[in-house]
């Protein structure tokens, strides 16, 4: 939780017991259903939940604002951010219901009431929008873009232009070409100079 608090002071009390809530959540699901990897389960905060938190220092999610996560697998990026914006509304999409059942259940614990579940593979989703769909290391991003673009809304409710932000990491060179697609890329640390960021980027495709 120090390494959230190092560059973040002004959460409520709530927000603040929600972060702090996670770790022990996780690592007690954890045990039953494994969403996280067990090296990683004690790195929660720097490795998935400020990691996470990128997409909060790029976009201010409106009280307007709907969010699609798209291969939410335990609840990343979407649980942080949801904590974070509390009054944006966001929807975990993931084809694998017992990794729902672990983020419903952290949802039902900490008191999160802006996060909504489905178990369903993104495609099949019809007639919703949502102004960002956001993801972290779910799929080549040619696929993120297809998969996300009959889903967004063309107007533009906060301080970056509707689209798909993720989370990734290494040489994306290829798949960047791949993707035909020019995203806007920032290098995460940038952001938060932790060595374990040095390698990890977010990338914005405007719808």
């Amino acid at each position: 939780m120090q390494i959230i608090q190092k560059y973040f002071t002004d959460f409520t009390q709530q927000q603040t017991q929600q972060f702090e809530m996670l770790l022990p959540l996780y690592k007690e699901w954890n045990e039953k259903i494994n969403v996280i990897s067990r090296k990683d389960i004690d790195e929660l905060y720097l490795h998935h939940v400020l990691h996470s938190l990128t997409i909060a220092t790029y976009a201010n999610f409106s009280k307007a604002t709907t969010v699609i996560d798209i291969g939410c697998g335990g609840g990343f990026p979407g649980i942080p951010l949801a904590i974070f914006f509390p009054e944006t509304e966001f929807l975990l999409v993931d084809s694998i219901g017992k990794k729902l059942k672990v983020v419903n259940e952290i949802c039902a614990a900490t008191g999160i009431k802006n996060i909504t579940t489905q178990h369903t593979r993104v495609e099949e989703i019809k007639n919703r929008k949502f102004d960002f769909a956001i993801s972290r290391a779910v799929a080549p991003l040619k696929d993120l873009r297809f998969w996300s673009k009959p889903l967004l809304n063309a107007a533009v409710k906060t301080n970056v232009s509707n689209g798909l932000i993720c989370l990734k990491g290494g040489d994306l060179h290829q798949e960047i070409s791949e993707s035909k697609a020019r995203p806007k890329m920032m290098n995460v640390y940038d952001i938060f100079p932790e060595d374990y960021y040095k390698e990890k980027y977010l990338l914005h495709i405007t719808r």
